[in-house]
């Protein structure tokens, strides 16, 4: 007996793991943030590992304290974070309104890229713990928009949840001219890559 669970609780996450067709549970982190690199690829795999071991201590402390309620069983939590990176600038979820507007204003007309990080814990029966993390990285290449494009884009409250202040999957994609390396990356979860980082370890996801 096992079980996966997706340490977020981002709606677009959610679903495309749903979409590969595994079973799963939801229990996002609450903890603070903590970055001590400045570095895309390090940020995000720091924030994806914060995250993931979050969620696996708390089940852990639950899983012993309460022997009489639980089954004994092989755990994996998966966590990610994506940012946005361009200009040498690390961007993440707009502030407000006008912080939208400064992100989509230096990504119009040029190519940014798009980091995913993602770290496993494993937790077995016993309660030993194991961790593995890795990055995915996409190219995006968007088209010059006008200041009032993008101020009708910032209107339908799209961009304000999400990296960059963009959704590649929503009202979005008609500036998006091209991207290079996976879709998936872009929209918050990189489960090609998942799927690979898996098998490396030995782990198939659809018999876990």
């Amino acid at each position: 007996m096992s079980q996966l669970i997706l340490a977020s609780s981002s709606p677009r996450r959610k679903e495309l793991l749903a979409r590969i067709g595994v079973a799963f549970e939801i229990c996002p982190a609450k903890g603070e943030e903590i970055i001590s690199s400045t570095e895309p690829s390090d940020v995000v795999m720091e924030l994806s590992e914060q995250k993931a071991k979050e969620v696996a201590a708390m089940i852990r402390q639950y899983n012993e304290s309460h022997k009489e309620l639980t089954t004994p069983q092989d755990i994996l939590v998966i966590g990610a974070d994506t940012v946005v990176a361009a200009e040498g600038a690390i961007l993440g979820k707009p502030k407000d309104e006008e912080d939208a507007f400064r992100m989509l204003s230096m990504l119009s007309g040029k190519t940014h890229g798009v980091y995913t990080g993602v770290t496993f814990v494993f937790i077995d029966k016993t309660g030993r713990a194991g961790a593995h993390t890795f990055f995915e990285r996409t190219e995006v290449s968007m088209s010059l928009m006008s200041a009032e494009e993008i101020r009708r884009y910032i209107a339908t409250g799209e961009p304000m949840d999400k990296a960059g202040a963009y959704g590649i999957q929503g009202k979005c994609a008609v500036y998006i001219e091209k991207i290079n390396g996976d879709y998936n990356n872009v929209v918050g979860l990189p489960v090609a890559a998942i799927y690979r980082e898996l098998k490396k370890l030995g782990v198939d996801l659809y018999k876990w």
